[in-house]
């Protein structure tokens, strides 16, 4: 079983930056493949970016090169970075785990944090 706590969402005004953190539970967290995915407003959650047990990372096209996700094994913590940000960036975004990087990738993680809102005014 593995429990995941979302921080670091607010409010930001559009080209602003804001690190996103998820702190996971669990002694086997450095072979989970971890991701980072958002809900807008009626809108379908969509996949944002993903790490490895690895470190190999994967981006959605809309966020490749403003976003970084990383993680800190021995802290249990995966991080978003995300610089640049634009009003289309508006949604909740949750942390996700699975020991299958397919299912991360998938949209089908078997864990899943509750979500921390971002808000990017124009």
């Amino acid at each position: 079983q593995v429990q995941l706590v979302e921080s670091g969402g607010g409010l930001v005004q559009a080209g602003d930056s804001l690190r996103l953190s998820c702190a996971a539970s669990g002694r086997t967290f450095s072979s989970y493949a971890m991701g980072w995915f958002r809900q807008a407003p009626g809108k379908e959650r969509e996949f944002v970016a993903t790490i490895w047990w690895i470190g190999k990372t994967l981006y959605a096209d809309s966020v490749k090169g403003r976003f970084a996700i990383s993680r800190d094994n021995a802290g249990n913590t995966v991080y978003l970075q995300m610089n640049s940000l634009k009003p289309e960036d508006t949604a909740v975004y949750f942390c996700a785990a699975d020991e299958s990087m397919v299912r991360v990738r998938t949209n089908t993680p078997a864990y899943w944090g509750q979500g921390t809102q971002v808000t990017v005014s124009s």
